[in-house]
């Protein structure tokens, strides 16, 4: 780490410094290309110092690299190519864990290897990989997170808000399956359709595989089908 390291809170009159970073080191990231010009990356860099705690590092008095973060989420953390490798990024993750000792995710491109495993060998876990369609450039990512100083707890309050989603997803399921059976007034089980809707899943979640996915099913439209026709 270079011994002429320093951080602080950014500025608003950072913008240019901090977009410059940004646009310098994603250039050369394995990384796919942005899809905004450039303009439009400095003025929402820009406004985004207002909104989000920001932090850049400097050596020699000269801005080299930064991170952006909220409350969970670390959005940014780019270090200028000249200085990769040398420890900023290190300084720049270990600020973003003092500020935020509770965790916190952040999504990195599947192809970005390097970056993987920069935040793998500094305790950063991976919890999902996607297949791209929710993010702009439409490439695979990887949501990875630093589950804080009490993982337990925070892991935790990740599962809370994936089975929050879960009950939301399982009330439509079971509406659904109601009104069908208003329509169809016959509870006869489609086995080849339950298996087409298990190899399907399977696709999104390839850990449990067709086979357990094909009992979950089951017992959904089972449970739903109770409910249908009480």
């Amino acid at each position: 780490m270079p011994t002429d390291l320093s951080l602080r809170r950014a500025t608003e009159a950072d913008a240019d410094v901090v977009a410059a970073v940004h646009l310098g080191s994603r250039g050369a990231a394995a990384m796919p290309p942005g899809v905004h010009p450039e303009h439009e990356v400095r003025a929402w860099l820009g406004a985004r110092l207002a909104e989000d705690e920001v932090w850049v590092a400097e050596v020699d008095g000269r801005v080299v690299g930064y991170a952006r973060f909220t409350p969970t989420w670390l959005d940014d953390l780019y270090v200028l190519p000249a200085y990769a490798g040398r420890g900023v990024g290190s300084a720049l993750l270990d600020l973003v864990k003092a500020q935020r000792p509770d965790g916190f995710c952040l999504w990195v491109f599947e192809m970005n290897a390097p970056a993987r495993d920069f935040y793998a060998g500094h305790g950063l876990v991976e919890l999902e990989r996607t297949d791209g369609s929710a993010n702009e450039e439409r490439e695979p990512d990887v949501r990875m997170a630093w589950p804080g100083e009490r993982p337990l707890a925070f892991l935790r309050g990740l599962i809370d808000e994936v089975d929050e989603q879960l009950g939301d997803l399982l009330a439509r399921r079971v509406a659904l399956t109601v009104a069908v059976q208003d329509i169809k007034h016959d509870a006869t089980r489609d086995a080849v359709r339950e298996r087409e809707i298990a190899e399907a899943m399977a696709v999104r979640v390839p850990a449990l595989g067709v086979e357990r996915l094909e009992r979950i099913v089951h017992a959904i439209i089972t449970e739903s089908l109770d409910i249908a026709s009480s």
